[in-house]
């Protein structure tokens, strides 16, 4: 089926089956076409709450800009675009169901896996940019997360998905189109804020090589500067033993890929050229590499975590700031990507599954992956270094080790020594449990991210001034919305209670906890009141002692406190 723009009604054309995904302003579904019985996956974009944005006609450009892109593009190893219809506030683009999830989780799941297979894999990848680039097109997003495979069977083609931040160019055209990208894929003209064109495709490409064959990626920090820096710099290496068993060649190929000067990098013709590619069965090697098997989990892991802790703190931004202009509640609006089982899943997280990222003006836009950048002004604002800082903390130590029960119950009761010092309002104790830059989302805040002791050390401070206040359930709007924020000090006794505790181990130095806060006092009337939040915390070991470096929490601004 040629790729059209209908002017027909969706629901002539099409029936709309289960939902594969969600983002904060589309949501993927299976649907059937009619006429033929073919499936396909829809996304669905709520055009009323783009254009409830400020960015609104910012917003609606790039939707048709990728449609536009989406159109012109028809090759195998693409996600390819069917349909294009505009319906009654809703924006339908109809893809190709892809059924067989992402490459990198396909590849741990195989019994055998050498190095002439990531040559078959980066062929294909290859092709689909070759593609791209002939047709004028450049991807800048191209990482693990956007290669898809066509179906579950062996051998299922690798298909380029998502192409939400491409753009056009002429020729070999090189300018400046922003800084776009996801950080360990950008490449140093990026970084460098230097005109760009199809040469970032290739460093990304060789970026995945690197990953593809040892199972880790060639740039890596903890913080986010100083991985720009090595990457600016195209400081990286062969570590022993893993790199000892990689032929040459596929070395050569990496380094042609990784050339710092984008003049000199080779291009995906080129490479697709190149004796790694096509005399891979003379050239690469087919010995079973499980050490690459086995960092490649890791490094899937940590992704996923990363994204999901990332998507639901930039969900939970993202619904204060819509929620203080046009009173959207969260599950309308900035539900977390989700990516549940059955056929289209991952295509679904694809296009659906989008996170949130804050640019210097404070517009959110969506992208494919929790900390893809897309910034026209070339600025991204402080907050983005300061969730690389959280995330990079919870997944520093993710390991595949067994679960501990002891370490499991030692993060709750830390967190219920934490929640008795904040009921008690002793900051002492408090700031012996918290990380000095400890990062958070709550209602408060109104939206912004908080970093530091000084927003939370207010409420000790003034515990008997806000008490009178707190103690008011008309001040919390309806009494009834909102976590307790009230400190027991010099006041009537406080009670804070966890309910359904749920910790996730992140290697054995970090834990995630997610619970919900009971808290029952006495208001001024005599009368018992209970509250309660839902609350996650994020707790990292250091010089062999706990702290809680981040934490969010659910409900509306009140004036109680609790930290």
């Amino acid at each position: 089926m040629a790729a059209q723009t209908s002017t027909a009604k969706f629901s002539d054309i099409y029936e709309l089956k289960e939902e594969l995904g969600k983002g904060a302003f589309s949501i993927v579904r299976r649907c059937v076409q009619k006429a033929t019985g073919l499936e396909f996956a829809a996304k669905i974009i709520n055009t009323k709450k783009l254009s409830a944005r400020a960015s609104n006609n910012n917003d609606h450009q790039k939707l048709e800009r990728e449609a536009r892109i989406c159109r012109l593009l028809k090759h195998p190893n693409i996600v390819r675009l069917h349909d294009s219809i505009q319906d009654e506030g809703f924006h339908y683009l109809v893809f190709d169901l892809v059924t067989g999830g992402e490459l990198f989780e396909d590849i741990v799941a195989r019994e055998f896996y050498s190095e002439a297979d990531a040559s078959h894999c980066m062929q294909q990848i290859l092709e689909s940019v070759n593609y791209c680039h002939q047709h004028g097109i450049v991807h800048r997003d191209l990482k693990p997360e956007n290669l898809l495979l066509a179906s579950k069977a062996k051998g299922a083609a690798v298909k380029l998905a998502d192409f939400g931040l491409a753009i056009e160019v002429q020729g070999e055209q090189q300018a400046w189109f922003g800084f776009a990208g996801t950080p360990g894929y950008l490449s140093p003209e990026v970084l460098r804020k230097d005109p760009y064109g199809k040469p970032v495709d290739i460093w990304a490409c060789g970026v995945v090589l690197y990953i593809l064959l040892v199972g880790y990626p060639p740039f890596w920090d903890e913080d986010q500067h100083r991985l720009y820096a090595q990457i600016k710099a195209g400081a990286y290496d062969y570590p022993s033993p893993e790199w000892d068993t990689v032929t040459p060649e596929a070395k050569n190929l990496i380094n042609s890929m990784l050339t710092v000067n984008p003049a000199k990098r080779i291009n995906a013709s080129e490479a697709l050229k190149h004796p790694w590619i096509c005399q891979r069965e003379r050239v690469a090697s087919v010995v079973h590499r499980q050490e690459t098997v086995d960092c490649l989990k890791k490094f899937n892991a940590r992704r996923k975590l990363k994204g999901a802790i990332l998507t639901t703190m930039l969900a939970t931004r993202n619904f204060s700031r819509f929620s203080n202009s046009n009173g959207s509640s969260l599950n309308k609006i900035g539900s977390p990507a989700t990516s549940p089982a059955g056929n289209g899943s991952a295509m679904a997280t694809v296009l659906a599954g989008r996170s949130l990222n804050v640019k210097k003006n404070d517009a959110i836009k969506e992208s494919t992956e929790s900390n893809t950048i897309e910034d026209e002004d070339s600025k991204v604002v402080s907050v983005k270094c300061d969730l690389e800082r959280v995330y990079q903390v919870s997944v520093n130590m993710l390991s595949t080790s067994q679960e501990h029960p002891g370490r499991k119950q030692e993060i709750i009761k830390l967190t219920e020594q934490l929640l008795q010092a904040i009921t008690s309002g002793d900051y002492g104790e408090y700031t012996k449990l918290v990380d000095p830059h400890l990062t958070s989302f709550e209602p408060e805040a109104l939206g912004n991210l908080i970093v530091g002791l000084d927003f939370h050390k207010f409420y000790f401070d003034h515990a008997n001034a806000v008490e009178t206040i707190s103690l008011d359930p008309a001040m919390s709007g309806d009494g009834s919305e909102g976590p307790p924020r009230v400190l027991s000090k010099n006041s009537k006794p406080v009670n804070t209670s966890i309910l359904n505790p749920h910790v996730h181990l992140l290697g054995e130095d970090a834990a995630c906890i997610a619970y919900v806060r009971l808290t029952q006092f006495i208001d001024r009337n005599g009368l018992p009141v209970t509250k309660h939040s839902e609350e996650t915390r994020i707790w990292q070991r250091k010089d062999g002692k706990w702290q809680n470096v981040h934490f969010h929490r659910s409900g509306s601004p009140t004036t109680e406190t609790g930290k």
